[in-house]
């Protein structure tokens, strides 16, 4: 995997809210694709909820924290998010809060208070607190590690967990019971049906707009997310990009379809 070389610090598109009570745990446990039951103090999972038709809302990284969780989630889908748990909340007795006086950090060194990331040990550690200064790197780091971000380019409604790799970074548990959606992503796992997946991919110079194609020739292979210079992430179909013949271009930019480490996929030429 690359080297974590981002500067830590405060990561102002992230935000916190809590959701608490004496059945916290059962209430996320049956909404979200990962298993919360069983997250001992301290402890942290990615998740995410999705809508019944299986496709994700929201993702986030939820941390066991003084008998109740704290939810690192992308700042803008934040009071999305809490109205979407207000929703499923019904009678249960649950608590669920903004808040703001709590920030996420990250860093690429384990420091007091910190957790490693449970998507990918190799983006380093996460920090709920207040710490100072905002991180510097970081979204180059996260690109080129494969790690897609919630605001950036997963908005809600428009992946399936396996297009985003939840199945690849413990995004989804599926020994669990049921929860939101879970009969389409348990068919997509079980069928081996995703065709599309995100991917870190590498520019022959200043990677184009978000949403520019991806062609060979004249056929789509994928369409472009976030980018950091050269590096971006793209939406990738693996059956086209096996049977591209022609180079890869991005609006008359050439580039070049990356494996990260943690995939256990087959990418089609991959460098």
């Amino acid at each position: 995997m690359h080297e974590i070389d981002f500067r830590a610090g405060r990561l102002p598109g992230r935000a916190i809210l809590s959701v608490g009570g004496p059945e916290a745990g059962h209430f996320l446990h049956n909404l979200l694709t990962s298993d919360i039951d069983h997250l001992g103090p301290g402890q942290a999972a990615y998740a995410a909820l999705l809508t019944p038709q299986g496709k994700i809302l929201f993702d986030m990284i939820v941390v066991a924290q003084d008998g109740g969780y704290l939810i690192d989630c992308g700042a803008s889908q934040r009071a999305d998010l809490m109205k979407r748990l207000a929703m499923y909340k019904l009678r249960a007795k649950v608590e669920i809060a903004a808040r703001d006086d709590l920030a996420v950090g990250v860093s690429p060194v384990e420091v007091p208070g910190s957790y490693r990331d449970p998507r990918s040990a190799d983006i380093g550690w996460r920090i709920i607190g207040a710490p100072e200064g905002e991180a510097d790197g970081y979204d180059a780091a996260r690109i080129r590690g494969g790690l897609a971000d919630s605001a950036a380019d997963l908005g809600s409604g428009e992946f399936f967990p396996h297009e985003a790799n939840l199945d690849q970074l413990a995004g989804v548990n599926f020994r669990k019971g049921c929860y939101v959606g879970q009969e389409v992503v348990s068919r997509m796992e079980h069928r081996g049906t995703a065709r599309s997946r995100i991917l870190p991919v590498l520019l022959d110079g200043v990677a184009p707009p978000k949403g520019t194609d991806i062609r060979s020739g004249d056929k789509q292979v994928g369409t472009l997310l976030s980018s950091s210079g050269s590096n971006a992430l793209a939406l990738i179909r693996l059956d086209r990009l096996a049977e591209a013949t022609a180079p890869l271009l991005a609006d008359g930019v050439s580039l070049k379809v990356l494996k990260p480490a943690w995939a256990t996929y087959d990418v089609p030429g991959a460098a």
